[in-house]
Protein backbone atom coordinates (compact mmCIF):
# COMPACT_ATOMS: atom_id res chain seq x y z
CA UNK A 1 0.00 0.00 0.00
CA UNK A 2 2.83 2.60 1.10
CA UNK A 3 3.42 2.61 -3.21
CA UNK A 4 0.52 4.41 -3.51
CA UNK A 5 2.01 7.20 -1.44
CA UNK A 6 5.48 7.23 -2.59
CA UNK A 7 4.68 10.57 -4.37
CA UNK A 8 2.17 12.06 -1.72
CA UNK A 9 2.70 14.20 1.24
CA UNK A 10 -0.11 15.57 4.10
CA UNK A 11 1.35 16.71 7.36
CA UNK A 12 -0.40 16.68 10.92
CA UNK A 13 0.52 17.70 14.60
CA UNK A 14 1.02 15.25 17.27
CA UNK A 15 2.74 16.13 21.00
CA UNK A 16 5.46 13.84 22.82
CA UNK A 17 3.11 13.28 25.66
CA UNK A 18 -0.48 12.94 26.34
CA UNK A 19 -2.25 11.90 29.22
CA UNK A 20 -5.84 10.89 30.61
CA UNK A 21 -7.74 13.76 32.02
CA UNK A 22 -11.27 13.96 33.68
CA UNK A 23 -13.94 17.15 33.30
CA UNK A 24 -15.75 18.75 36.13
CA UNK A 25 -18.84 15.71 34.80
CA UNK A 26 -16.47 12.97 35.20
CA UNK A 27 -15.78 12.28 31.31
CA UNK A 28 -12.65 11.44 30.55
CA UNK A 29 -10.67 12.85 27.59
CA UNK A 30 -7.01 12.94 25.93
CA UNK A 31 -4.91 16.03 25.64
CA UNK A 32 -1.22 17.05 25.50
CA UNK A 33 0.61 17.14 29.06
CA UNK A 34 0.90 20.64 29.88
CA UNK A 35 5.02 20.91 28.52
CA UNK A 36 4.51 18.28 25.51
CA UNK A 37 6.10 19.58 22.66
CA UNK A 38 4.17 19.54 19.44
CA UNK A 39 5.97 18.57 15.98
CA UNK A 40 4.50 18.11 12.49
CA UNK A 41 5.10 15.14 10.23
CA UNK A 42 3.86 13.45 7.63
CA UNK A 43 1.78 10.63 8.17
CA UNK A 44 1.64 8.90 4.94
CA UNK A 45 5.27 8.18 4.96
CA UNK A 46 3.84 4.78 6.99
CA UNK A 47 0.61 4.76 5.86
CA UNK A 48 0.74 0.90 6.30
CA UNK A 49 1.74 0.57 10.13
CA UNK A 50 -0.51 3.31 10.91
CA UNK A 51 -3.17 1.76 9.52
CA UNK A 52 -2.44 -1.76 11.39
CA UNK A 53 -2.28 0.23 14.48
CA UNK A 54 -5.14 1.42 14.30
CA UNK A 55 -7.25 -1.68 13.52
CA UNK A 56 -5.26 -3.44 16.45
CA UNK A 57 -6.28 -0.55 18.33
CA UNK A 58 -10.26 -1.07 16.87
CA UNK A 59 -10.05 -5.42 17.93
CA UNK A 60 -8.91 -4.52 21.40
CA UNK A 61 -12.02 -2.55 21.78
CA UNK A 62 -14.49 -5.12 19.74
CA UNK A 63 -12.95 -8.17 21.79
CA UNK A 64 -13.52 -6.29 25.06
CA UNK A 65 -10.20 -6.29 26.38
CA UNK A 66 -10.00 -4.90 30.00
CA UNK A 67 -9.88 -1.15 30.25
CA UNK A 68 -7.25 -0.68 31.32
CA UNK A 69 -5.51 -2.38 28.09
CA UNK A 70 -7.91 -0.49 25.60
CA UNK A 71 -6.96 2.85 27.50
CA UNK A 72 -3.52 2.10 27.57
CA UNK A 73 -3.37 1.31 23.51
CA UNK A 74 -5.81 4.04 22.66
CA UNK A 75 -3.34 6.44 24.09
CA UNK A 76 -0.41 4.57 22.60
CA UNK A 77 -1.62 5.38 19.40
CA UNK A 78 -2.84 9.00 20.07
CA UNK A 79 1.29 9.21 21.25
CA UNK A 80 2.09 7.55 17.80
CA UNK A 81 0.46 9.84 15.31
CA UNK A 82 -1.54 12.78 17.57
CA UNK A 83 -5.33 12.98 18.38
CA UNK A 84 -7.73 12.24 15.40
CA UNK A 85 -8.79 15.87 14.63
CA UNK A 86 -12.92 15.05 15.55
CA UNK A 87 -13.38 18.97 15.44
CA UNK A 88 -13.01 19.42 11.83
CA UNK A 89 -13.79 15.67 10.88
CA UNK A 90 -17.40 15.91 11.90
CA UNK A 91 -18.61 19.22 10.77
CA UNK A 92 -19.21 19.44 7.14
CA UNK A 93 -16.71 22.12 6.40
CA UNK A 94 -13.62 22.38 8.21
CA UNK A 95 -14.28 26.33 7.98
CA UNK A 96 -17.08 26.62 10.29
CA UNK A 97 -15.16 29.12 12.30
CA UNK A 98 -15.44 31.28 9.34
CA UNK A 99 -19.69 31.03 9.96
CA UNK A 100 -22.28 31.62 12.82
CA UNK A 101 -22.87 27.49 13.30
CA UNK A 102 -21.00 24.43 12.39
CA UNK A 103 -23.36 21.69 10.56
CA UNK A 104 -22.97 18.19 11.69
CA UNK A 105 -24.06 15.38 9.29
CA UNK A 106 -25.37 12.56 11.07
CA UNK A 107 -22.75 10.60 13.75
CA UNK A 108 -22.36 8.46 16.27
CA UNK A 109 -21.25 11.44 18.55
CA UNK A 110 -23.39 14.45 18.51
CA UNK A 111 -27.60 14.58 17.60
CA UNK A 112 -27.64 17.64 16.97
CA UNK A 113 -27.70 18.90 12.78
CA UNK A 114 -26.28 22.43 14.07
CA UNK A 115 -24.66 24.25 17.04
CA UNK A 116 -23.36 27.60 17.09
CA UNK A 117 -19.62 27.41 16.08
CA UNK A 118 -18.63 28.95 19.44
CA UNK A 119 -20.58 26.33 20.96
CA UNK A 120 -19.30 23.44 19.09
CA UNK A 121 -15.39 24.30 19.49
CA UNK A 122 -15.94 24.95 23.14
CA UNK A 123 -16.66 20.69 23.34
CA UNK A 124 -13.23 20.29 22.58
CA UNK A 125 -11.69 22.81 24.98
CA UNK A 126 -13.05 21.80 28.22
CA UNK A 127 -10.30 22.55 30.69
CA UNK A 128 -10.09 26.06 29.77
CA UNK A 129 -12.26 28.84 28.33
CA UNK A 130 -11.63 30.28 24.89
CA UNK A 131 -10.66 33.93 24.59
CA UNK A 132 -12.83 34.05 21.47
CA UNK A 133 -13.18 37.62 19.24
CA UNK A 134 -15.39 38.01 16.44
CA UNK A 135 -14.33 39.78 12.93
CA UNK A 136 -15.40 40.11 9.02
CA UNK A 137 -13.62 36.69 8.53
CA UNK A 138 -15.42 35.15 11.27
CA UNK A 139 -14.49 34.01 14.79
CA UNK A 140 -10.75 34.37 16.13
CA UNK A 141 -9.15 33.11 19.18
CA UNK A 142 -6.09 34.73 21.25
CA UNK A 143 -3.46 32.47 21.48
CA UNK A 144 -0.98 34.07 24.21
CA UNK A 145 1.73 30.52 24.90
CA UNK A 146 4.97 31.79 22.42
CA UNK A 147 5.34 28.10 21.58
CA UNK A 148 1.46 27.97 20.41
CA UNK A 149 1.43 31.27 18.58
CA UNK A 150 4.76 29.67 16.62
CA UNK A 151 2.55 26.51 15.64
CA UNK A 152 -0.52 28.89 14.67
CA UNK A 153 2.18 30.98 12.04
CA UNK A 154 3.22 27.87 10.73
CA UNK A 155 -0.15 26.63 10.21
CA UNK A 156 -1.39 29.77 8.96
CA UNK A 157 -2.63 28.61 5.97
CA UNK A 158 -4.99 26.48 7.39
CA UNK A 159 -8.77 26.73 8.53
CA UNK A 160 -9.08 28.74 12.00
CA UNK A 161 -10.57 25.13 13.73
CA UNK A 162 -8.31 23.27 12.35
CA UNK A 163 -5.56 25.04 13.68
CA UNK A 164 -7.17 25.39 17.05
CA UNK A 165 -7.26 21.68 16.79
CA UNK A 166 -3.43 21.60 17.15
CA UNK A 167 -3.07 23.88 20.20
CA UNK A 168 -2.28 21.79 24.32
CA UNK A 169 -5.47 22.85 25.59
CA UNK A 170 -7.10 20.82 22.50
CA UNK A 171 -9.14 17.58 23.83
CA UNK A 172 -11.06 14.63 22.68
CA UNK A 173 -13.35 12.33 24.48
CA UNK A 174 -12.33 8.98 24.57
CA UNK A 175 -15.50 7.29 24.48
CA UNK A 176 -15.58 9.12 20.90
CA UNK A 177 -11.77 7.78 19.73
CA UNK A 178 -13.16 3.71 21.41
CA UNK A 179 -16.11 4.01 19.24
CA UNK A 180 -14.45 5.77 15.90
CA UNK A 181 -11.60 2.84 16.54
CA UNK A 182 -14.11 -0.37 17.05
CA UNK A 183 -16.23 1.34 13.94
CA UNK A 184 -12.86 0.59 11.50
CA UNK A 185 -12.52 -2.20 13.27
CA UNK A 186 -16.23 -3.56 12.50
CA UNK A 187 -15.18 -2.82 9.16
CA UNK A 188 -12.24 -4.92 8.60
CA UNK A 189 -14.12 -7.75 10.25
CA UNK A 190 -17.08 -7.62 7.85
CA UNK A 191 -15.19 -7.36 4.62
CA UNK A 192 -12.38 -10.56 6.18
CA UNK A 193 -15.67 -12.55 7.16
CA UNK A 194 -17.25 -11.85 4.03
CA UNK A 195 -14.69 -13.06 1.61
CA UNK A 196 -13.19 -16.07 4.34
CA UNK A 197 -16.57 -17.63 5.45
CA UNK A 198 -18.75 -16.92 2.01
CA UNK A 199 -19.55 -20.88 1.38
CA UNK A 200 -20.58 -21.18 5.13
CA UNK A 201 -22.91 -18.45 6.03
CA UNK A 202 -26.50 -17.80 4.16
CA UNK A 203 -27.28 -14.82 1.79
CA UNK A 204 -28.94 -13.10 4.86
CA UNK A 205 -25.88 -12.72 7.00
CA UNK A 206 -24.06 -11.96 3.66
CA UNK A 207 -26.27 -9.45 3.21
CA UNK A 208 -26.09 -7.79 6.90
CA UNK A 209 -22.06 -8.02 5.61
CA UNK A 210 -22.70 -5.92 2.47
CA UNK A 211 -25.04 -3.34 4.72
CA UNK A 212 -22.09 -2.45 7.25
CA UNK A 213 -19.53 -2.14 4.27
CA UNK A 214 -21.93 0.52 2.68
CA UNK A 215 -22.61 2.67 5.74
CA UNK A 216 -18.65 2.61 5.25
CA UNK A 217 -16.68 6.14 3.59
CA UNK A 218 -15.63 9.39 4.34
CA UNK A 219 -15.36 12.97 2.58
CA UNK A 220 -12.92 12.71 -0.22
CA UNK A 221 -9.93 15.05 0.86
CA UNK A 222 -8.76 17.57 -2.00
CA UNK A 223 -5.56 17.83 -2.91
CA UNK A 224 -2.99 20.42 -4.86
CA UNK A 225 0.29 19.28 -6.65
CA UNK A 226 3.67 21.49 -6.20
CA UNK A 227 7.23 21.30 -7.40
CA UNK A 228 9.45 19.40 -5.04
CA UNK A 229 12.48 17.02 -6.20
CA UNK A 230 9.53 15.51 -7.99
CA UNK A 231 6.23 16.34 -8.80
CA UNK A 232 4.13 15.83 -5.40
CA UNK A 233 0.32 15.34 -4.20
CA UNK A 234 -0.29 17.33 -1.33
CA UNK A 235 -3.29 16.06 0.35
CA UNK A 236 -5.38 18.82 1.93
CA UNK A 237 -6.62 16.57 4.70
CA UNK A 238 -8.26 18.66 7.76
CA UNK A 239 -8.80 15.78 10.28
CA UNK A 240 -6.33 12.36 10.95
CA UNK A 241 -9.68 10.68 11.07
CA UNK A 242 -10.12 11.54 7.12
CA UNK A 243 -6.51 10.45 6.46
CA UNK A 244 -6.98 7.27 8.35
CA UNK A 245 -10.20 6.42 6.75
CA UNK A 246 -8.69 7.30 2.86
CA UNK A 247 -5.79 4.71 4.05
CA UNK A 248 -7.79 2.18 5.28
CA UNK A 249 -9.90 2.17 2.11
CA UNK A 250 -6.63 1.37 -0.15
CA UNK A 251 -5.40 -1.13 2.17
CA UNK A 252 -8.69 -3.12 2.53
CA UNK A 253 -9.16 -3.23 -1.86
CA UNK A 254 -5.33 -3.79 -1.72
CA UNK A 255 -5.15 -7.24 -3.75
CA UNK A 256 -1.13 -7.74 -3.35
CA UNK A 257 -1.05 -7.08 0.40
CA UNK A 258 -4.84 -7.76 1.34
CA UNK A 259 -5.55 -7.32 5.17
CA UNK A 260 -6.01 -10.03 7.31
CA UNK A 261 -6.85 -11.40 11.00
CA UNK A 262 -4.18 -14.02 12.19
CA UNK A 263 -5.40 -17.09 12.49
CA UNK A 264 -3.66 -17.83 16.24
CA UNK A 265 -3.65 -14.24 17.83
CA UNK A 266 -6.10 -12.45 15.46
CA UNK A 267 -3.53 -9.40 15.35
CA UNK A 268 -4.67 -7.75 11.57
CA UNK A 269 -1.68 -7.84 9.42
CA UNK A 270 -1.14 -7.30 5.71
CA UNK A 271 -0.28 -10.53 4.20
CA UNK A 272 2.54 -10.97 2.30
CA UNK A 273 1.26 -13.56 -0.18
CA UNK A 274 -3.10 -13.71 -0.31
CA UNK A 275 -3.32 -16.88 1.62
CA UNK A 276 -1.29 -16.49 4.30
CA UNK A 277 -2.96 -16.69 7.79
CA UNK A 278 -0.86 -16.22 10.61
CA UNK A 279 0.75 -12.68 11.15
CA UNK A 280 4.42 -14.65 11.98
CA UNK A 281 6.25 -17.55 11.90
CA UNK A 282 6.16 -17.70 15.65
CA UNK A 283 2.47 -17.75 15.66
CA UNK A 284 1.94 -20.59 12.79
CA UNK A 285 4.30 -22.52 15.14
CA UNK A 286 2.23 -21.93 17.93
CA UNK A 287 -1.28 -22.55 16.06
CA UNK A 288 0.82 -25.88 15.16
CA UNK A 289 1.92 -27.02 18.35
CA UNK A 290 -1.39 -26.01 19.96
CA UNK A 291 -3.24 -28.25 17.45
CA UNK A 292 -1.19 -31.39 17.51
CA UNK A 293 -1.57 -30.82 21.23
CA UNK A 294 -5.29 -31.08 21.42
CA UNK A 295 -5.87 -33.74 18.81
CA UNK A 296 -3.07 -36.21 21.08
CA UNK A 297 -5.74 -35.38 23.61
Amino acid sequence: MNNLFDKTSSQWVRYDKYEYKKDGDGVLYITPAPKAKPAIYDPLKDAETLVLDMLNVGMLCMKRAKETEIQAAVLEFVTKYGLLGFMTALPTTPKFMDYDAAYLPVNHFLKQESMPAQDYAALFFPFGKLDFQKDEGGLRWNVTDREMMALSMVMGDMPTALNMSFQREYAERYDWLMTQFKDWAFTFVSSFLYYEDYDKIDETTRDIYRQGMAAFGGVAPTYHIVLRDKPTIVWDFHSLLLCVTMMFSFALTDEAKPLRSCKHCTKVFAAAHPNAVFCSPRCKNQYNVYKSRGKKE
